[in-house]
């Protein structure tokens, strides 16, 4: 069930010392937590019934977030009690027993750490693992590209594409847009056509949506496969960095 509002606001301040919303680290988690709207979003905390308590601290959560990647699989987010001893391993399946029904289909995204406990409660049915690279500010540099055309994605988000007209109709083919967008942070997604590769399209408006991520204050994050390689070159090209951290992304239904 859907908390109320006032829950949702409660349980929002119970976890907010377990993420780093400065952190690239915690950024995902930290927008999904806090930032995701009210209706699309479901906290659950660990211990159970904490945030009852307006100076309550949880243990641990875990969020469930309805999304545009896939409407009937929702995207979990987590950060669970450390697992250093049985009792709080205990306490982690415990928390996500609680969360997520047997047999329910949910995409998870986590640290690397948490993946001996998930395979351990799940079926993993796929699997993908994710880079994250990040853009300093003060290491951007402007490019110029007079094709390049901003308008708006789903939600109101900005979305910066260069069109073609390939058969003879113009069609966009390649556009950068935000996956996500926080008041710190904004995630950059990237497709380019097969054949507009290597023409520097898609590095044109990567760079675009990173400026105007950093005119507006936020910092650019950049979430890749640790196997595309081409991908990784492209944010790289533009000023990213690789943060050093690493999270699974996976199709999986609880045992």
């Amino acid at each position: 069930m859907q908390p109320r509002s006032t829950d949702l606001k409660a349980q929002r301040r119970a976890v907010r010392r377990l993420l780093k919303e400065n952190d690239p680290t915690d950024a995902m988690a930290a927008y999904y937590a806090f930032h995701h709207p009210d209706d699309k979003t479901t906290l659950v905390l660990t211990p159970e019934g904490m945030e009852s308590d307006d100076n309550a601290q949880a243990d641990g959560y875990v969020a469930l977030s309805r999304t545009g990647m896939d409407l009937f699989r929702p995207l979990v987010t987590m950060r669970l009690p450390t697992d250093r001893n049985p009792a709080e391993v205990e306490a982690a399946a415990d928390l996500i027993g609680r969360a997520i029904a047997p047999g329910q289909p949910v995409i998870l995204s986590i640290p690397v750490r948490y993946r001996p406990l998930i395979d351990a409660l799940f079926h993993v049915q796929s699997e993908e693992r994710l880079r994250l690279l990040a853009l300093d500010p003060s290491h951007y540099e402007p490019i110029i590209n007079v094709l390049v055309r901003r308008s708006e994605g789903p939600g109101g988000l900005p979305r910066f594409s260069i069109s073609a007209s390939p058969g003879g109709q113009e069609e966009v083919v390649a556009a950068a847009s935000l996956n996500w967008q926080s008041p710190r942070f904004g995630e950059i997604a990237v497709n380019t056509r097969p054949q507009f590769r290597r023409q520097g399209w898609g590095r044109s408006v990567v760079a675009a949506l990173s400026g105007h991520l950093i005119d507006s204050g936020r910092r650019p994050l950049y979430v890749v496969s640790v196997e595309n390689d081409a991908s990784a070159g492209l944010a790289e090209s533009v000023g990213f960095t690789d943060t050093g951290a690493q999270e699974f992304l996976l199709q999986a239904v609880l045992k």
